[in-house]
């Protein structure tokens, strides 16, 4: 049991592609691919396109 490690969530944010906001924040594991998501963007008041960053 001594010496294994838990990955643990790390906190990434959904930002808008058109805009550059950070709109949403995340909870997720690391590894794996970037999300790409389509969501909601208040400043342009429709769904636009957002990816994965870390800040």
């Amino acid at each position: 049991m001594a010496g294994r490690s838990k990955k643990k969530a790390d906190t990434v944010f959904l930002v808008c592609e058109e805009t550059g906001d950070y709109n949403y924040t995340l909870q997720r594991k690391p590894g794996g691919e970037k999300l790409r998501l389509k969501k909601y963007s208040a400043r342009l008041r429709k769904h636009t396109w957002h990816v994965e960053k870390k800040k």
